[in-house]
């Protein structure tokens, strides 16, 4: 799908204000209130905009402990590793992936001992049949969403 120029301001207006009203949508692009309803309810339909979330600082509720694993799957297991992974509440992003491993999953812990009980009930799955898991020291960015290109007009 290519944007146009409207879709890629209104975008970047809700990436900075993702409770904007429509009028202030409209308002702040020079549009209609219909017509920022309309693209709004095209990017929605398109899948471009999936809903609209609170960006919750995990670290500020106690989940100050992020781990990284990396797991080599048996092929066949790969659907069914990734599921059982998705469904863990902690688990914030999982990833099937290229390269030494074939996955990649990112969870939020309270303590180092939930991660690591959570992370050995993970690797109880036969399926799973190498793992490495590193705990992150410093975040320098996170959940970083980017405003998109204008088009020249």
């Amino acid at each position: 799908m290519t944007y146009e120029n409207l879709d890629a301001k209104l975008v970047n207006s809700l990436l900075g204000n993702g409770r904007a009203s429509l009028r202030s949508l409209g308002d702040e692009l020079d549009v209609s209130v219909t017509t920022v309803s309309n693209h709004l309810r095209d990017l929605e339909d398109e899948g471009v905009i999936r809903g609209y979330s609170p960006i919750v600082d995990y670290d500020k509720l106690g989940f100050d402990v992020t781990a990284i694993l990396q797991l080599k799957v048996e092929g066949s297991a790969l659907p069914d590793v990734t599921e059982k992974l998705r469904k863990q509440k902690q688990m914030i992003s999982v990833y099937e992936v290229t390269g030494d491993y074939d996955v990649i999953a990112i969870g939020k812990f309270t303590d180092t001992d939930g991660m690591n009980d959570q992370i050995k009930e993970i690797l109880t799955d036969a399926d799973i049949r190498e793992s490495n898991t590193s705990v992150v020291l410093n975040a320098v960015t996170e959940n970083k969403q980017f405003e998109l290109d204008l088009n020249e007009e």
